[in-house]
């Protein structure tokens, strides 16, 4: 039998692979990234106006995690569109020259693993993404997104967390209000759409939040509603000027930067559950008039 060995002895010697220092390496970026998500943290938390920038972003990205979306806000907050130098590649387009050292750094979980004493955890490793604007993509306007006002309306209380009832009037002309003693959500008669899917979707996110969260209190989880409210109004066209975030800290009460973080993933993951519900109401809502055009 013939051996080949022979064809790696005369080849020229390369270092060995230092895994510590590689170690070493990725432990020093993921330090650097989850440091820029705790300073943009606090940074949002200080400030309405940035509150607001970041749940834009969270809105556009609601499949990003709030951590994500926060380094997003940092490096380019009008990112419109994300994916990897493989994603583009696939698409058929390219990272401009110019863009590919400015990548967006985001988390991305690499998977569980058994620490030593038994218990499980779960490790990350830094992905290198771009905006479909850093690449060779002819990009375009985005569209307005639009949806008809009753099936939108239909798709908010689609599976919703507690009962809906209909009545004349509310304290203080509130347009819909959560009663958490009854498990309720009250809805004052002869509002606009719009109107409505605001007040509709703060109270049933209180409900949700009433539902989910381990400690619940009126204050803090009528401002985190009032977050979902909009972050849903945005990701489906409803018309949110009139909302205004000022002094998130005060609410939130906290200024620790990863109790922050914290505060914005439940935020984040309420809207994340409200808007998965209403995406399958709409397609539903689609198939029987699809299926009437088949005919």
């Amino acid at each position: 039998m013939s051996n080949f060995d022979d064809i790696f002895e005369s080849a020229p010697q390369t270092d060995e692979f230092d895994k510590e220092a590689w170690a070493a390496k990725k432990k020093a970026e993921r330090d650097e990234v989850y440091a820029l998500a705790d300073a943009t943290a606090e940074a949002v938390c200080a400030d309405g106006s940035k509150f607001r920038n970041y749940l834009d972003v969270q809105a556009t990205f609601r499949n990003y995690s709030a951590t994500n979306a926060l380094l997003i806000l940092a490096t380019k907050p009008d990112a419109r569109r994300l994916g990897d130098k493989d994603f583009w590649r696939d698409q058929g387009v390219y990272i401009k020259r110019q863009e590919f050292g400015r990548p967006i750094k985001i988390v991305e979980s690499n998977g569980e693993y058994t620490r030593d004493d038994g218990s499980i955890g779960v490790s990350y490793n830094i992905k290198r993404v771009y905006d479909i604007s850093q690449t060779t993509a002819r990009t375009r306007a985005p569209q307005a997104v639009s949806h008809d006002a009753r099936a939108l309306l239909n798709a908010l209380i689609y599976k919703r967390p507690a009962p809906v009832q209909s009545v004349d009037e509310l304290p203080n002309g509130m347009d819909a209000v959560y009663d958490r003693e009854q498990n309720a959500v009250f809805v004052r008669r002869g509002l606009s759409a719009n109107d409505l899917f605001c007040g509709l979707s703060k109270a049933l996110a209180q409900a949700e939040l009433a539902r989910t969260g381990e400690e619940y209190t009126e204050e803090n989880a009528g401002f985190k509603a009032q977050c979902v409210s909009y972050i849903l109004g945005k990701e489906f066209g409803v018309d949110v000027t009139g909302y205004a975030f000022e002094a998130p800290a005060d609410f939130l009460r906290t200024d620790d930067p990863q109790t922050i973080r914290t505060e914005l993933t439940d935020i984040r993951d309420t809207a994340y559950d409200i808007s998965s519900r209403m995406m399958r109401s709409l397609e539903q809502s689609k198939a029987p008039r699809q299926s009437e055009q088949e005919r």
